[in-house]
């Protein structure tokens, strides 16, 4: 028996992860599965992921999407990575960037020379030794340029800072350029198949009925179809992930447009800071068990740029996944499949794997079970991957001012993790898993900029410590030189995308 197509797929709720799954299926899809769209204007959205990480451009790439177009649409700007403020300890900042740390001598890499006589050789922070990290400080951009591979220039990398909202809008119209059908209503009723427990037809408020044969729930947490429905269970990261709540606000921009986001380490979390064109992103998450809203809230007023634009939003969550996320003839992508603090401007990142994940398990219309368990596979992986990442920077800390961080500092992590930074700190050594998001760089840029203490390769000892230095001392120059052809980025992005409206 072959396996055939399937003949209509119908996406449940809007906003970004609902857009972004119509807009790329229904382009790569051809037209040959039909596609449509359930929401409704009435229920509202998070809205608060404003930040991404440089692999969105592998979507817009995927899409056809002209960037100067989309930056425009949605009010973007320039991002080369994430500043790390109060996180190793108060008055202490980082920048986890985007691209090359130094360059390689021998088989070694720049940061194990560092790490070796950052103490004894007055050296620089390790800020220095990447190219966009230097230009971020000085609030500066270009484009990269990988024609000169011995160049620093072709040894950084950049995302984008957008407005959310204005991203999935953009993508509707897309979406509905290669066919998606769009249905305005509340959803009253699911119906699943008495025998098989697949889900059959959606009852609308209006009175109408949706049906389908693959069914993508992009409800948002509190997962009407793959939770709800069909009961998918949780698995929490709440016992290394405190975080639960966040307030979210807009402010009025700041004269300088930074290139990057800043992330502000706080009594019982966090602080957001994302530059758009037309305002500041803004938001303070913490958790309720060690703060209570009020002044979590009264914190994230007293650190805005400028005058708050909104009413403040309180979202809660909870950290973790559904152990299935895709279950019968349902797939969760969003929040409906799980939930990470966007520490790491991961959330949108998620969105984009689950659908490219979903196009290379595509379901037949026998809905193969090796298939689903495969997705659910790679799914765990992944989530297990940047989960452990997040949980280094609160677990890797000197900060020990409130019973928050004592936690933090003090907490057993997950064997995966452990296991990882003990090697680092055994030999200053780091191996990555082929399909791991967070590359070597990323790793240790955060790694030691939180603090960690680790011992030096002793193969750094094949080379005299005063050639060491002297090759350290020459990165730190030519970066430098080459970061001053950037242009201030507030320039470049007038230049290249202002937005119009």
């Amino acid at each position: 028996m072959q396996n055939q197509l399937i003949k209509k797929m119908v996406i449940v709720g809007g906003g970004t992860a609902g857009w972004m799954t119509a807009a790329l299926m229904g382009k790569l899809l051809m037209g040959k599965i039909q596609i449509e769209l359930v929401e409704s204007d009435e229920i509202g959205i998070i809205g608060v992921g404003e930040a991404t990480i440089p692999a969105i451009k592998i979507y817009n790439q995927l899409l056809g999407l002209n960037e100067v177009e989309m930056m425009k649409a949605t009010q973007a700007t320039f991002k080369l990575g994430i500043e790390f403020v109060d996180w190793r300890d108060k008055n202490t900042t980082y920048i986890h960037g985007f691209g090359k740390v130094g360059t390689d001598l021998l088989w070694m890499r720049t940061y194990q020379f560092w790490s070796k006589l950052k103490d004894t050789a007055n050296l620089k922070d390790l800020d220095n030794y990447s190219i966009g990290v230097v230009a971020a400080r000085m609030n500066k951009f270009a484009m990269p340029n990988g024609q000169d591979l011995n160049s620093p220039m072709a040894d950084f990398d950049y995302a984008y800072q957008f407005d959310a909202a204005l991203f999935g809008q953009y993508l509707r119209k897309i979406a509905q350029n290669y066919g998606v059908k769009r249905t305005e209503g509340k959803i009253t009723k699911v119906n699943v198949n008495s025998e098989n427990g697949f889900i059959e037809t959606l009852d609308l408020e209006n009175g109408n009925s949706v049906s389908g044969e693959l069914f993508v729930d992009c409800s948002g947490a509190r997962g009407l179809l793959i939770s709800q429905t069909l009961g998918a269970e949780f698995d929490s990261y709440s016992k290394w992930l405190l975080c639960d709540s966040a307030y979210a606000i807009g402010c009025t921009s700041a004269q300088e447009l930074t290139p990057y986001t800043r992330s502000t380490a706080h009594e019982s979390g966090w602080q957001w800071r994302i530059p758009l064109q037309h305002r500041i992103g803004n938001g303070h998450v913490f958790s309720s068990n060690y703060m209570n809203n009020e002044n979590a809230l009264d914190i994230l007023l007293k650190n805005l740029d400028g005058e708050a634009l909104n009413e403040p939003k309180l979202v809660k969550f909870t950290p973790g996944k559904r152990k299935e996320v895709f279950k019968k003839n349902c797939v969760a992508i969003g929040l409906s499949s799980g939930f990470l603090e966007p520490l790491e401007s991961t959330s949108i990142h998620l969105i984009q794997t689950a659908i490219l994940r979903l196009l290379s398990l595509f379901p037949s219309d026998r809905f193969s079970q090796v298939d689903i368990d495969e997705y659910n596979r790679q799914t765990e992986a992944e989530y297990e991957f940047v989960r452990d990442f997040i949980i280094a920077h609160y677990k890797i800390t000197n900060r020990t001012d409130s019973e928050f961080w004592k936690y933090c500092k003090n907490m057993e992590i997950p064997q995966s993790l452990n296991d990882r930074i003990e090697l680092f700190k055994s030999s200053g050594r780091f191996f990555q898993t082929n399909n791991e998001l967070f590359k070597e760089e990323s790793w240790v840029q955060v790694l030691l900029g939180q603090g960690l203490k680790i011992n030096p390769d002793p193969m750094t000892n094949l080379i005299p410590d005063e050639d060491l230095v002297s090759f350290l001392k020459n990165v730190e120059d030519v970066i430098l030189e080459n970061a001053k052809f950037f242009i201030p980025h507030v320039d470049f992005i007038k230049d290249y995308c202002k937005s119009g409206v």
